[in-house]
């Protein structure tokens, strides 16, 4: 239940923001009136790109990297086929939100070009999150528990790192085949990704030109 606690932890802290917002009050601190509606809606773009360039970030410059150098192989890989799942699904939604959010606020006919290029942005993330979740995500597992199958049968993969495997490839055609198909959907996968973290840092970009600190 300790993730019960965290969420319930973070959502106190919210309530507590929310609280003493001068929003809340009805009025932005520069004194004028401001609708809690249009509040909530910004909050909820904000915190849904955090997440989704957050997570983004973490996954695939950091937690990825660090998880396959210190994992045996398979052992790796079959974490990576329960995580990625969750994590297009989580990145999905967090983009769709604030797609529909942003498009709220900058209604498409009176949006000016540059917000029209951002909502474009966004919807590009959220475009590639999906091409992940529905079709290179599950061709990828597919392919790797089919490789993985290859290397039992050749003793190897509870290695950590590559060089066990590539060995092997040169002896063994099947797996070679195997090899070149698993690098080629991968490679599809980790491009829609960074396409998707592309989308939105040129977002993170726009946002920090909103900023007056």
């Amino acid at each position: 239940m300790a993730w019960i606690t965290r969420f319930l932890t973070a959502v106190a802290f919210l309530a507590v923001g929310v609280v003493f917002s001068p929003e809340t009050f009805g009025s932005k601190s520069d004194g004028t009136k401001s609708p809690n509606l249009s509040s909530f809606i910004k909050l909820a773009h904000l915190l849904s790109f955090s997440t989704a360039w957050g997570a983004a970030l973490w996954v695939t410059f950091i937690g990825g990297i660090i998880m396959f150098k210190n994992l045996p192989r398979h052992q790796f890989g079959n974490l990576q086929s329960k995580m990625f799942p969750a994590y297009f699904s989580m990145v999905g939604v967090c983009c769709a939100i604030s797609v529909a959010a942003f498009g709220y606020l900058h209604p498409w006919k009176s949006a000016t070009m540059p917000e029209k290029y951002q909502l474009g942005f966004l919807v590009s993330a959220f475009v590639f999150n999906l091409s992940n979740l529905f079709v290179f995500t599950p061709m990828t597992i597919e392919m790797m528990k089919q490789r993985h199958k290859v290397e039992r049968e050749a003793n190897i993969g509870d290695e950590i790192g590559w060089s066990k495997n590539q060995e092997a490839a040169k002896t063994n055609p099947k797996l070679a085949a195997m090899n070149k198909k698993f690098g080629m959907i991968h490679g599809l996968s980790s491009l829609a990704n960074i396409m998707s973290f592309g989308s939105l840092a040129m977002h993170s970009w726009f946002l920090a030109g909103k900023l007056n600190l």
